[in-house]
């Protein structure tokens, strides 16, 4: 059956529903998203001058990133706005990868994990958490699993994206904590104005795949 650009990620969508309301086999998936928003503060931290010092993963999805100098307003910023960019980027750049190319990007993703697992990572429910998500993403490079490497990688970065219009809107409880009240206190602009900014940015990476598919490479 030859599906349009649309319809798969129509499909890639349902995928990611069902998987999240799936006990235990959603938490990789959760883990992932939150990988990618803590790396990209740290990134955030490092490409404006700063320092990671670690990069802390929960078991309930939660996570944080310990940085120094740099940037503050760019580092607090690109948690949020980084998690949907990166879901954006893993699924439109695998949607033009031939399985070869596929593992590559697969063998780029284990080792952002592994050099934070190695570097960053300072209590167990890290080093647990990292080890999962290495298996999980290293096993599609040596085993043939009842997906493809490049269909594996398309629903994590729409799991990941997904998830990233949703994340901003629990910072709304009124308890004045996380990167919006951050970037409040920064910029003395009320936390719902970042929240709706990282709203509608991960709505937005998610319209881009709608009205710009790529073009499969088969």
């Amino acid at each position: 059956m030859n599906l349009t650009p649309q319809m798969r990620l129509i499909l890639f969508i349902l995928a990611a529903f069902v998987i999240d309301y799936l006990p235990l086999i959603n938490l990789p998936f959760l883990w992932s998203e939150t990988f990618f928003h803590e790396i990209s503060h740290g990134l955030a931290a490092l490409l404006s001058g700063g320092s990671i010092h670690n990069i802390s993963l929960n078991f309930n999805g939660s996570g944080l990133c310990t940085t120094s100098g740099g940037i503050h307003f760019i580092v607090s910023f690109m948690g949020y706005a980084g998690s949907a960019l990166w879901g954006l980027l893993i699924y439109q750049v695998a949607n033009n990868l031939t399985p070869n190319s596929s593992k590559i990007m697969v063998s780029i993703m284990v080792f952002m994990l592994a050099l934070t697992l190695v570097l960053w990572a300072r209590d167990i429910p890290t080093v647990i958490i990292l080890v999962v998500l290495l298996v999980m993403y290293g096993l599609p490079l040596y085993r043939s699993l009842w997906i493809s490497v490049k269909s594996f990688i398309q629903l994590v970065g729409i799991f990941v994206l997904l998830d990233a219009i949703r994340s901003p809107l629990y910072l709304l409880d009124g308890r004045d904590l996380g990167d919006g009240a951050t970037l409040a206190s920064i910029t003395w602009v009320p936390e719902i104005f970042w929240v709706v900014m990282w709203f509608a940015i991960a709505l937005g990476c998610l319209y881009f795949l709608w009205k710009v598919p790529a073009k499969a490479v088969h």
